[in-house]
Parts: C-alpha cells; structure tokens; sequence
C-alpha cells in the first residue's frame, strides 16, 4: 500500500480523497496555489506545496511543479481527482517514469478513451452499440455533408477533443451546416488546440445516463449501476440522481453488461464510467467514457455503501476488485452547489463568503471545502459545494433536500441553491419526466 499520496487537485475533490486516504493510514500532500492558501484542503493535508500563481496553466495544470512536489515530499503516488490532468496521458506517462503511482487510467487507456472519435471506434469493436455517424474525424467539410445525408437529419457535430459543450453544434437542416461546421471547428480550434470533428445522429429526447465502473490490474471488471445527469445547462451537469427514474430491470441489466464488456474489452483499471445517451423508446447508445472519478460519485457510495475513492487506491496498488456488480438498494440526488446567480443567468459570483449554516440530519451529506470568512476564487470552476441526501424512495430523497436546500444558508455571495429549491417542486422534475432538454423550458421565478 502506498505511503504517501500527492493530491494534483484542489477544493471539494481534494478534501474528499484526503479523508479516505486518513482513514487507510496514508499520509497527504496538498498542492495550491497562491489563490488556495486557505483552503481547507491545504489545511488538512499532513504536507502542502505552493505550486504556483492562480492561472490553472502555471499551477494546477503545470506539470513539472507538481512532479517537483511530489518528489521533494517523497510522495509515491498522485490522484488528480477530477478536471485538471485527471485525464491527461502525458501526465499520467511521466508520472510513470518518475516511479510515481498515477492513481488512474494508464496513458494508453486515455488515448484510447479521451479522444471521442477513437473511442467510439474501440467501443464499436467492443460491440457496445454506438450513435450512428462517422467512424473518425471527417476529413472535409464535403464530406460532412454526404455523412449527413446519410445519417439523416438532425446532427450532432462534435469535436473530438472537446468536453463541457465546446465545439459542438446541433444541425437540423442541410441549408445550416456550413455554419455550424465552421463555428464549431472555431471553438475547438480555440478551446483545445485541435479542430477535429466528427458527425453523430442527434438523438431527440434524450436521457444522459451512465454507469459506474471499476476495473482492476487482473483484467476483471464490475458495474455499480446508473445515475441520471440528464438535468444540464449548457451541456454541464446540475443535478444528478440514482437510480435513474426512466431506468427498468432489464435496461439497468443490459446497459450495465455494456459497460463492462467495454471496459473489459480495454482491459481497464481503475474507477470510471461509461457514458450513454438513452432515447425515449430506451434505446442506448455509447458517447464517452471517463477514464477519472466523477463530480458526482457520492450519490452510488450512498446508494450501495461504498467508497469509490478507497476502491480507486486499491486498485491502483494491485488488489483484486470482488467482481461483484451493484444494484442501488435506497435514491439519492446531489444538486451541484455553485458560487453563480441563477437570477442573472448563472453569472459567477467569486467572493467572501460572510455567513455559513451547512444543512444536517440523517440521509444528508455535505462535500464542501469552503467555510465562514473563506473568500471564493475567481479563478476556478464556481463549484462549491455538493449537497446529497438519501432515502429509501425518490419522494422522501426530494423531500429531504428540499428540507436541507432550506436549512442551507450562504450569504455573502449568490449561489444557485434558490434554483435547486425551485426544482425540486417543478411538477416534471418531480414525475421524473426531464431529459437534457429540460433546462430550455426552465424559467427561474422572481425571488419572493
């Protein structure tokens, strides 16, 4: 077992894998930038190690300072968390050749499931069903157009390196495809350095649900069932809930065998998901996978008791997962807490924080890392907070974080829980009736 874990992270993701790491007996290295002096999680950790100005690319993406970290505290593995270089191959490559256990996807892993096209390439071979469309990047704009007629309207255009709704265009009729293929190969261009594209079947009313993965050194591979994120805005996730109130036996048996023939295919190691769009006649159908922990992993630990990031750091040192797969024994839903002003379009709201009551009670789990007198940087994702609760029905979970979305109280700064109160009354949330189109149709009331 490892000695020393590095946590390449900050915030909330940071303060959760050094808890699990203190209860195994593992000593804890924080690394921060000079925006994060006072984070918790820099407080916490047994060590902590300035790597940097606030900008992301000369701290947390900045790898050399966090090799250089890692070394001088004698670190013997890293877990990058979420977002950052949590999927990054290179990284994961010189983590290798330092002698550092990289607590993740394996380089070759990445590159095989970061690049969309590549991936969907691997699952097809894995016989994973796939969205019909290209079968790698499309060479030209020609040829996007024959694919289209082929395919049939509408389209999805997407960029293969894209991720959060960059570079990506839904085209419903021929005459608006050029636009969009020279507007998404912009943003792609200018969001990660890589214009390529390819073309899926724009799936209509559709449920974004995936399932939890784990694989181990030895080859085997378990599932632990779905969650619903399909409540998005802007292609980034809001909510999220387990088990999915579109799910039936036999879809949760037969996406969940999906999802481990895929990993298994790739002989994958380590905590990941499978990534499916889900139509309304539940049909499935592959578009990504996350070689990384999720934001939103709490819900499975709460639903089948099960601590993901422990699972993750086992795995990481050779033990052998069980091979069982889970079904959800109780519900649970996290609202994404975020420093934003639902009122005003969800603009960012960095700032101090003046007051803080952190809502309580039993089936109520809170993953935070910021308190009372903390000021929020403007220089990260606005996620603060993750608010979970959990109870042996749907009905009773709503009810519990409409209860504690009501005791929790930020002041100081806005925060989009008054948007996640509303929603939990919106009589379609309620009915489980949403898809990714939800967001469109949602209008925040005026506040009272």
């Amino acid at each position: 077992m490892f000695k020393k874990v590095l946590i390449a992270n900050r915030g909330e993701i940071a303060l959760r894998v050094i808890r699990t790491c203190k209860e195994m007996g593992i000593k804890t290295v924080a690394v921060y930038s000079t925006a994060d002096a006072e984070s918790l999680h820099v407080k916490f950790a047994d060590e902590a190690v300035c790597i940097g100005p606030p900008p992301s690319n000369l701290s947390y993406l900045k790898i050399s300072n966090i090799i250089a970290a890692a070394e001088i505290t004698n670190a013997d593995a890293i877990h990058p968390g979420y977002g950052f270089l949590s999927e990054n191959a290179r990284f994961s490559r010189i983590c290798r050749e330092h002698g550092i256990k990289f607590i993740g996807a394996s380089p070759d892993m990445i590159d095989k499931m970061g690049d969309k096209a590549t991936a969907k390439a691997t699952m097809k071979a894995a016989g994973v069903p796939c969205v019909p469309g290209s079968d790698g990047i499309i060479d030209s704009y020609e040829t996007a157009e024959v694919l289209a007629e082929e395919v049939g309207y509408p389209v999805m255009l997407k960029a293969t390196a894209g991720g959060g709704g960059k570079g990506m265009r839904a085209v419903w009729k021929k005459d608006d495809l050029l636009k969009a293929w020279e507007s998404a190969k912009q943003e792609a261009a200018a969001s990660f350095g890589n214009d390529g594209m390819y073309m899926e079947k724009l799936i209509e009313e559709p449920r974004h649900i995936e399932i939890q993965i784990v694989g181990d050194s030895f080859g085997k591979a378990c599932h632990l069932s779905e969650r619903d994120c399909s409540v998005q805005r802007r292609h980034q996730k809001l909510t999220e809930e387990t088990p999915s109130p579109f799910m039936t036996d036999e879809l949760r048996h037969k996406m969940g065998e999906a999802a481990i023939k895929a990993a298994e295919f790739i002989a994958y190691e380590g905590a990941g998901t499978v990534e499916f769009l889900v139509d309304k006649h539940r049909n499935f159908y592959f578009m990504e996978m996350n070689t990384r922990i999720q934001v939103e992993h709490p819900i499975t630990e709460q639903v089948i008791d099960y601590d993901l990031i422990r699972e993750q750091i086992l795995v990481a040192a050779g033990v052998p997962i069980s091979g069982k797969n889970y079904l959800p024994e109780l519900h649970s839903i996290e609202c994404r807490i975020n420093a934003e002003d639902p009122y005003n379009d969800f603009r960012p709201s960095p700032g101090k924080i003046t007051t803080l009551h952190m809502p309580g009670g039993h089936g109520v789990r809170l993953d935070t890392h910021v308190y009372s007198g903390y000021t929020i940087p403007p220089n990260y994702d606005s996620m603060i907070a993750k608010l979970i609760t959990t109870a042996q029905t749907r009905e009773e979970a709503i009810n519990k974080m409409k209860r504690a979305l009501d005791e929790f109280i930020i002041e100081g700064i806005k925060t989009t829980i008054p948007f996640h109160r509303q929603l939990m009354d919106e009589p379609d949330y309620v009915a489980g009736n949403y898809t990714t189109k939800f967001m469109e149709s949602f209008k925040m009331k005026d506040p009272a």
